[in-house]
């Protein structure tokens, strides 16, 4: 099968492969060439077709490598297969590329729910030094002073503004946006149907009646026409032989007549795959099975504060604490009292924070059916504590006190998980899909974290969303209860 390299795409990676193996004086040039762009649109096939054009012997790794339960394996990955990579080039007296797909699903942080590992910096750290000396490139734990030959790297990926700043810039990663024009899709198109002698102008129809879709798009539709004659071999032979037939079996493999690929075969079908995607673009159903998904998830109103009474002309007023339960459902950072501007009494609270002071051990006790003075100011204490007020309940009185000051500083809370095991290498996993604003929602996600992982680490994490900073991190439970020596 003939298939269709891109001119633009073979022009950018043989310039950028042949310039790594020619010394030009006074020139710094980019060890590693990033080809990003949409998802499908052959990236790395094109990359594939090019090695093949041009002779080159490729090392890969793919992204799923770039992981691990233990530290330090992937760049020491990446560090071996490039000295490898290097040996290939000095024995064998050819081009040899290392060849890094879909870096940016491997190394990239898409959202704050993505975990930012020891291994990911070490990957970044690994790519910036080999772009910045290519020819020393050490394994752990060894150093080999003989200069390695350069190795030119391929990287592809969807985005990468999800990378380390510091890699992609120019420099040290020189960028390649790959977006096929409808003439490349004319010339790829055409060559996936060339054994099926689909004519160009029935291929370029095809390619305008589909033109937001990607490459693979049509490779998945020339597939789907094989369907009808798979369909009616299942029948015949049954579905309970069927396995017996295709695998491991001792009769001549099954053959199937060249289907008609006929232009109105071909957009009836690709109209099926248009109307599927679709579905799966509009039917967002984890919305009704989470709750906690933020996209049409709304806490519950919080109730109305009952307001102060009006102060008897003596200035003593009576207070009522006949409320005994604490509601979770209700914000207690966000319920600030409106304040009487005529009224008689005023309520001295403090106006700074202070970070020394214990807030969650002073509670007043009221006295029933007492009168007590109250001071009505217009400034609501964001650190009353109404933890007395809880029933039964995982979360201590302290832990409860610590995130009503987060909330009160304006912070929000995220709430993370981890095993023993994975403790002793700080891979925290989010419990929560989101950072939580507000006290009731806490208080749940926190119990259930706690029912949910008994027997691990829990921490609450304070996160200013202003500058993106995690500015508190605090264990709340350990294993079985007890203290780790970590």
């Amino acid at each position: 099968m003939s298939y269709y390299i891109s001119p633009r795409f073979l022009d950018k990676l043989a310039v950028h492969i042949t310039k790594n193996f020619i010394e030009l004086p006074g020139v710094r040039v980019p060890v590693i060439l990033g080809v990003h762009g949409r998802k499908g649109e052959g990236k790395s096939f094109q990359c594939e077709l090019v090695f093949e054009k041009m002779g080159i012997e490729v090392t890969h790794i793919s992204g799923g490598e770039l992981e691990s339960p233990d530290a330090g394996d992937p760049a020491r990955l990446i560090r071996l297969r490039y000295r490898e990579t290097a040996e290939l080039i000095r024995v064998r007296g050819k081009m040899c590329v290392l060849m890094i797909n879909d870096l940016d699903a491997g190394a990239g942080r898409f959202d704050e729910g993505t975990q930012y590992t020891v291994n990911t910096q070490l990957v970044n750290a690994t790519l910036m030094n080999i772009a910045d000396t290519p020819t020393n490139v050490q394994l752990p734990g060894s150093y080999d002073s003989t200069p390695l030959h350069r190795v030119p790297i391929i990287v592809t990926g969807n985005d990468f503004s999800t990378l380390y700043a510091p890699l992609v810039r120019d420099g040290r990663m020189e960028k390649f946006y790959w977006e096929p024009d409808r003439d490349d899709k004319v010339g790829i198109v055409e060559g996936i149907f060339a054994e099926d002698k689909l004519p160009r102008q029935q291929v370029e129809q095809l390619v305008d009646t589909f033109i937001n879709q990607s490459i693979d798009f049509f490779s998945a539709l020339r597939s789907r026409i094989y369907d009808e004659q798979i369909r009616n071999f299942i029948h015949k032979i049954g579905f309970e032989r069927i396995s017996l037939r295709v695998v491991n079996s001792t009769e001549k493999p099954p053959e199937f007549n060249k289907p008609d690929f006929n232009l109105s075969r071909l957009v009836e079908m690709g109209k099926l795959m248009v109307t599927e995607q679709k579905r799966v673009e509009n039917s967002h159903l984890v919305d009704d099975y989470n709750r906690l998904n933020r996209k049409n998830y709304q806490p519950v109103a919080p109730q109305e504060v009952t307001p102060v009474p009006a102060p008897v002309p003596n200035g003593l007023t009576k207070v009522d604490n006949s409320s005994s339960t604490f509601n979770y459902n209700q914000d207690y950072t966000k319920q600030k009292p409106t304040p009487q501007p005529n009224s008689l009494t005023k309520v001295d609270y403090p106006s700074t924070f202070n970070y020394n002071q214990d807030y969650t051990k002073q509670k007043p006790t009221p006295q029933l059916n007492s009168l007590t003075k109250v001071d009505n100011s217009s400034t609501f204490n964001y650190y009353q504590d109404h933890s007395e007020q809880i029933p039964s309940t995982p979360i201590s009185q302290e832990t409860l006190g610590q995130m009503r000051q987060i909330f009160a500083q304006g912070y929000r809370i995220g709430i993370e998980y981890v095993d023993e095991r994975r403790f002793r290498t700080g891979s925290w996993q989010n419990f929560a899909e989101h950072q939580i604003d507000n006290m009731a929602e806490a208080i749940a996600i926190l119990e259930s974290c706690l029912s949910d992982h008994s027997g691990e680490y829990v921490r609450i994490v304070a996160v200013d969303t202003r500058v993106k900073k995690r500015m508190v991190e605090t264990i709340v439970q350990r294993p079985n209860g007890r203290i780790s020596d970590s």
